[in-house]
Order: C-alpha cells, then sequence, then structure tokens
C-alpha cells in the first residue's frame, strides 16, 4: 500500500495526554476526539491539519496510557499514518487495530520536516521524501498486519474473514 502525505514533525516522547488531552475523554466520539487532537502542544493543529497528511515524530510516540482514543484522535483528524523513531507498544498496536498505519524509520524521521512530502511503501517497508529524493528502508509489517491496515482495522478485518469462510462454505 502506497501512503502519500504532507508532513506535521513533531518531537521525541509525544504522550497520549498530549495527543488527546484527558480533559476531552468524556466522549467516544472520534470526530470530537478530532477537535483537540494534538491540542495541548499545538492549539492551531487540528484545525490546519488536512485528510491525509502525515505525523513524523521523534522516539517513543504514544508513551503513556494505553488509552485508544489518541490512535483514534488522530485518524479521525484525517491524518493518514504516523512515521516515528520508535513507538510506545501498546500505542503500535492500538493505532494497528484501528487501521491506521504507524511505521518506524528513524533515517527518514531526521531527514523530514514539516510541509515536506512523503511516500510510505507498507509493502516494500519504505519512505521516501520527494523534496530529498531520499528512500529510507522502515519497518515491515508482516502479511497478518498488511490485512489489518488494508482492511481498516482489526473489527474491519475480522468481519472480512468471516465473510470470506462463510461464503467458501
Amino acid at each position: 500500500m502506497i501512503i502519500r502525505g504532507r508532513v506535521w514533525k513533531f518531537g521525541d516522547n509525544i504522550d497520549t495526554d498530549v495527543i488527546i488531552p484527558a480533559r476531552y475523554l468524556v466522549t467516544i466520539d472520534p470526530k470530537e476526539l478530532a477537535q483537540h487532537v494534538m491540542e495541548d502542544i499545538d492549539p492551531e493543529f487540528a484545525g490546519k491539519v488536512q485528510p491525509g497528511d502525515i505525523i513524523v515524530a521523534g522516539r517513543n510516540f504514544g508513551c503513556g496510557s494505553s488509552r485508544e482514543h489518541a490512535p483514534i484522535a488522530i485518524k479521525a483528524a484525517g491524518v493518514q499514518a504516523v512515521v516515528a523513531q520508535s513507538f510506545a507498544r501498546i500505542f503500535f498496536r492500538n493505532a494497528i487495530n484501528i487501521g491506521l498505519p504507524v511505521v518506524e524509520a528513524p533515517e527518514a524521521v531526521a531527514e523530514t520536516e514539516t510541509g515536506d512530502v512523503i511516500e510510505i511503501d507498507t509493502d516494500a517497508g519504505t519512505v521516501r521524501n520527494t523534496r530529498t529524493g531520499k528512500t529510507y528502508q522502515s519497518t515491515q509489517y508482516d502479511e497478518f498486519i498488511q490485512q489489518i491496515i488494508r482492511a481498516g482495522g482489526l473489527m474491519q478485518a475480522v468481519a472480512e474473514r468471516v465473510k470470506a469462510r462463510q461464503q467458501a462454505g
């Protein structure tokens, strides 16, 4: 799968309280959560981010609590992927479960700036920066994770498997 979008760059240790502040956890409505995504680090982010944009960040993105609200808020804001040097493991899994591609590519992060356009190839495990023309290796998903991402999330992937089995017989 090829993902292409404009970059919003953030630093290290962006925790789930920065991604979606706890004061907004009174709702599970993705659209409402999206209005407050990254609010405590960039109060204007939710108003500036466009569908198809990509977040690029440093080490330990998504650290902190295990709330699913964080990747839900990011995805609902229109962000189509997150590239980071590394992810907190629970955030990584929560993102995959909702169908938000998260890719580790430390060298790409180091040489990418806000406003760049990057292309992520989840099949090949690469990230290409169109400004610099450089292509970087990234972690490559196994087939199981690819299926979840392509389906749009874990629940959708399970539903597709159940339907396929029912049709097969």
